[in-house]
């Protein structure tokens, strides 16, 4: 197994619905060992990207690596390492919650029932409950299990929680996922595709923004918050006219002005202080804030 090979490596990926180009010359990579999330409006490609990379879709052109291996060529050998959570969860509907899990773990060399167990009683779950009689967060519930439980090289995850409710889904985030890499610290990597950006703001390593099926945005989390800065200043008396071209936006409220910057942040701060205001901080943008500031 090799450390440097990435878990996910994308090039010039295309994929289009009829005339509808949904993946437009995508370039990604996801390190080994890290959380990386993929960031987008509806229709930016999110999904489209994950199917190409689990063979459910065959891309018009360009490169899918998992593992350094062609999901087309080496489908089972992808298919054994890796763990999906979809969007839209079904399962057969005459089978009960114990028999979906013995289902699932029949496709894999290794299972962790603890860790099944522990989940059984986290989540309430019946496992004599038939499927069809599940709540939707409850089908959610099962599906991660069912992702987890064999812990896999890569989860892939779109919009894995959105079926939960606040309180279970922050405990899933946290303790589930959080514990899933912890297990074996820089070799099982998560790809998530989310909304609920600021509930996984304290796992994600790297993020790619999409839209329109096209890239705008890579970076490491951290270096992110580095460079997204929102500056607040106070003046004594009217703003005065200030030069604030390296911002991103800016905004006043009677004697307040905020500044968001990418990266310009210490020539508009040099300005600032230069005008003698009463009162400045600076903040790290979180990176839902970054979302919404790079696709406005």
């Amino acid at each position: 197994m090799n450390a440097e090979q990435p878990a996910i490596e994308i090039r010039d990926l295309v994929y289009r619905y009829g005339r509808a180009e949904a993946v437009h010359g995508l370039n990604l990579t996801v390190p080994r060992g890290k959380c990386c999330a993929l960031f987008g409006r509806n229709g930016a490609g999110k999904t489209t990207t994950m199917k190409c990379l689990l063979n459910l879709l065959r891309p018009k052109s360009g490169m899918v690596r998992v593992f350094g291996l062609d999901p087309r060529k080496d489908e089972v050998e992808v298919k054994r390492r890796i763990a999906y959570v979809p969007d839209a969860i079904a399962f057969y509907p005459w089978m009960s919650v114990r028999d979906t899990l013995n289902y699932f773990a029949s496709f894999r060399k290794h299972w962790n029932g603890q860790l099944e167990t522990e989940l059984l009683e986290r989540f309430r779950l019946d496992p004599a409950k038939n499927v069809n009689a599940l709540s939707k967060g409850q089908r959610t519930q099962l599906a991660l299990m069912t992702a987890v439980c064999p812990e896999p090289d890569l989860l892939i995850l779109d919009e894995p929680t959105s079926g939960l409710d606040p309180i279970v889904r922050r405990e899933f985030i946290e303790t589930v996922i959080g514990a899933y890499q912890e297990g074996d610290p820089g070799n099982r990597t998560v790809f998530v595709s989310t909304h609920l950006i600021t509930e996984f703001e304290g796992l994600i390593d790297e993020f790619t923004i999409m839209d329109a099926g096209r890239e705008v945005v890579r970076m490491n989390a951290d270096e992110a918050r580095e460079k997204f800065q929102k500056i607040r200043v106070r003046f004594a008396g009217d703003i005065p006219k200030l030069d604030l071209r390296e911002a991103l936006s800016s905004r006043t409220r009677g004697r307040e002005l905020e500044v968001i910057v990418n990266g310009g942040g210490p020539a508009i701060l040099e300005r600032l202080r230069a005008s003698s205001p009463e009162e400045l901080t600076t903040e790290s943008l979180q990176l839902e804030e970054i979302f919404t500031v790079t696709l406005r």
